[in-house]
């Protein structure tokens, strides 16, 4: 009976989707704000770059981001897709991301209903809510997206730090480390709708994980697309927050205007640079080729990876006061032969100068996969170290060089039984997926204990957000949730508008920072970074050690960093459902979705 047997494949590929993506939703954010967002992609003509681009980003005419905002507690409209247009372009390339072939996943777009209707909790173009911290501006942070990601996958995380009063900056990166990106032609009319004749698509380029010269050139290459691409986004934000005009491509936002004056953008080291995994080491490799431009140690670099102009806006901002939040740092690009110079020089917050805080600024968050790989947590430690350079973490180098006076440790911490994608939105999305290749459990707690760190290394460097929610602090810690009285908010919190009243959470989350053991937080443990940097491995051609460790067992970690769902059950599902495609166009019918 064919015609039994086709729906039966239609129906195995719906369902081997809809366990992997159970909910048609994101659940509400917890922050004290309603989150609006806008979708920005500038010609690169309209921006002033601090640097010149990299000779293989001449046909990137544009730079692409989403920004998530407070937004009006009375703001009304409808939630946006997490699947950015055009859809079916996108899911395709999702589906060939794990692990489908492109003439299978083309066909399979067709079938996930589900992933076209999935939203993120924001309300699109909502009124900005009008600031109510000291200075009158919302905090400003930049996040670096990952392998696979685009500036909606990060949904989860930048979304709950809008709702607690941070504006987040998402830029898309067009090195082919995005899912896929589409350049809209700045020639072309303008419009809401990509088009096939106004746009250029960005597929994603899965490079090996060989520790060779040849794929480390690779990823420097792409390193020099995103640092560059990282300086305009920052010279975009100025120009928002100044209000100086260029145009924005995507119709769909109608105006800009209401960020002018919004965003604490101008104050040098008063953004906030965060990623995760290559998002993290692009975070690293653009703070320390910004700060520690026209020195010496880069001036020296045969092939450098960004090169900005020290009167730049840019190398004004990046001081050792920006707080800096790396989540899962993948220190495969960072150790590459020729930017050994940047390796081995300390991120800004370790600055010899006085106003440096140290560790105080710089949050790191392991998932289990990555805590695990223990040679690649060794060299994690040394680029958290004020001395990257020092074969061994030790206690002398948090120690001034003049003044003896001790800097702290960064904040270093793992979440327990997470997997890599938990940073991102794929583990609440996908948690089958996450639970069966990985043994992750609790997507949501993951998050959740993210943001309670990121929250509060904030707080501990006088930025204002709003108070963690009794809900967030499910997990444990030393702290009375119900104590606490609006007369208790420190000065560094909001001085007004939360819609939660403080006793609904805390604005001390210190708990969360505990080196305790007995801390009483589910899930969530230390990292102590004192006595890590040398790691020896022994295999049958003898001993490896430090980064070269890192490095040979790089190949063996490839499927959790650029994770493939292409098991026998996934296989078989989509290529019966491809058939029945195929077969349903031969006879002038199709279930498609449009795109």
């Amino acid at each position: 009976m064919p015609g039994k047997t086709s729906a039966s494949a239609s129906e195995r590929l719906a369902a081997y989707l809809s366990r992997l993506n159970p909910v048609p939703g994101f659940a509400d954010y917890t922050g004290p704000y309603k989150v609006g967002t806008v979708d920005i992609e500038i010609p690169v003509a309209d921006l002033h770059s601090p640097a010149p681009a990299p000779a293989n980003a001449a046909d990137i005419d544009t730079v692409s981001c989403r920004i998530f905002y407070p937004a009006h507690p009375d703001a009304e409209g409808k939630r946006i897709t997490w699947v950015p247009a055009p859809q079916r372009h996108t899911i395709s390339s999702y589906i060939q991301f794990l692990g489908a072939g492109p003439t299978l996943a083309s066909a399979a777009s067709f079938l996930p209903r589900h992933l076209h209707y999935t939203t993120i909790p924001v309300v699109k173009n909502a009124p900005l809510l009008e600031p109510n911290t000291l200075n009158r501006r919302w905090p400003t942070a930049i996040f670096s997206h990952g392998l696979g990601g685009n500036r909606n996958a990060y949904s989860q995380i930048v979304g709950s730090l809008a709702s607690h009063g941070v504006v987040v900056v998402c830029p898309e990166h067009r090195d082919g480390s995005s899912v896929v990106s589409f350049i809209r032609d700045p020639a072309a009319q303008p419009g809401r709708y990509f088009r096939s004749n106004n746009y250029r698509t960005v597929p994603y380029n899965r490079i090996p994980h060989d520790a060779t010269d040849e794929i480390h050139a690779l990823r420097d290459d792409q390193l020099r697309i995103r640092l560059w691409e990282l300086g305009l986004i920052h010279d975009a934000i100025l120009a928002i927050d100044g209000k100086v005009p260029f145009r924005n491509l995507n119709t769909s936002t109608p105006s800009l205007d209401q960020f002018a004056g919004a965003m604490h953008v101008q104050e040098p080291g008063s953004m906030i640079f965060a990623g995760h995994s290559f998002g993290s080491a692009t975070m690293v490799q653009f703070l320390k080729s910004v700060y520690y431009a026209g020195t010496p140690e880069l001036d020296a670099m045969a092939e450098p990876l960004y090169t900005p102009s020290r009167e730049s806006a840019l190398c004004k901002q990046i001081t050792p006061k920006n707080v800096t939040i790396l989540l899962d740092m993948w220190c495969f690009p960072l150790l590459s032969k020729p930017t050994k110079a940047l390796h081995d020089l300390p991120l800004p917050v370790y600055a010899d100068t006085a106003e440096a805080p140290g560790g105080n600024a710089l949050l790191a968050i392991e998932s289990q996969d990555f805590f695990k790989w223990k040679e690649h947590l060794h060299a994690t430690a040394r680029i958290l170290s004020p001395n990257p350079a020092a074969q061994i973490v030790e206690p002398t180098a948090y120690e001034r060089p003049q003044s003896r006076v001790k800097l702290a440790e960064p904040h270093f911490y793992y979440v327990q039984n997470s997997a890599h994608l938990n940073q991102s939105d794929f583990g609440l999305l996908f948690p089958m997926l996450t639970k069966k290749i990985f043994g992750a459990v609790e997507p949501e707690r993951a998050i959740r204990l993210n943001l309670r760190a990121m929250l509060q290394v904030l707080r501990n460097n006088s930025i204002p957000v709003g108070c963690t929610w009794v809900g967030d602090l499910v997990d444990g810690g030393i702290v009375d949730k119900l104590s606490h009285t609006s007369s208790e908010k420190p000065e560094a919190s909001p001085a007004a508008g939360d819609a939660k009243d403080v006793s609904d959470g805390v604005y001390d989350d210190q708990a969360i920072f505990s080196r305790n053991t007995h801390h009483g937080i589910e899930a969530w443990g230390w990292i102590d970074i004192m006595g890590m940097g040398h790691f020896v491995k022994q295999d049958e051609n003898g001993s490896i050690s430090d980064e070269s460790a890192a490095e040979a067992t790089e190949p063996a970690m490839a499927s959790v960093i650029e994770p493939s769902a292409a098991d026998e059950e996934a296989d078989a599902a989509v290529k019966d459902a491809a058939a029945k495609v195929v077969s349903q166009a031969s006879q002038g019918r199709s279930d498609a979705v449009p795109a």
